[in-house]
């Protein structure tokens, strides 16, 4: 952290087709090597396969699977007298965000299907569904907060 200046948050541009700011962070999150119109088709191609598979409209099964993932708790370590425990504190929203979004590019990456949008497809749907490893990712986070709650007056 700068001690003179303030960070000032770079400005995500809208998503091209869409119009959407969340949309453009996955993007960006997405691309490997700076190729962004190879995750943008990868994207578009598995909103086309969400399409025929739903009948519904792949954004908004976008924007709940999202919201699904999305932990509200997390444990943090912190050392105190020599030992250190892991203390549950809350996640900022843009934290969440990028968690969220982390997850569902990892564990769609380690899925099954043929190709990558198939993948990604198969996983924001499970995820707005409440089913799937990113969902699993984010229930696994909030039991580790709930058995740890004893640590919480540690908090900074």
């Amino acid at each position: 952290m700068p001690r003179k200046r303030l960070i000032v948050k770079r400005e995500i541009t809208l998503d091209p087709k869409y119009k959407s700011q969340l949309l453009a962070k996955f993007i960006n999150c997405m691309m490997g090597r700076g190729k962004k119109s190879l995750s943008q088709s990868i994207l578009y191609e598995s909103f086309d396969i969400i399409q025929g598979k739903t009948q519904e409209d792949p954004l908004s099964i976008f924007q709940k699977a999202i919201n699904n993932v999305k932990p509200l708790v997390e444990v943090r370590s912190r050392r105190v007298g020599g030992s250190t425990y892991q203390v549950p504190t809350e996640v900022r929203a843009n934290r969440s965000q990028a968690l969220g979004i982390r997850w569902l590019l990892t564990f769609s990456r380690a899925r099954g299907e043929k190709s990558m949008p198939a993948k990604l497809a198969g996983e924001l749907m499970d995820a707005a569904q409440k089913k799937g490893a990113a969902i699993k990712k984010k229930e696994d986070t909030h039991r580790m907060a709930e058995a740890n709650k004893a640590f919480a007056h540690y908090r900074w």
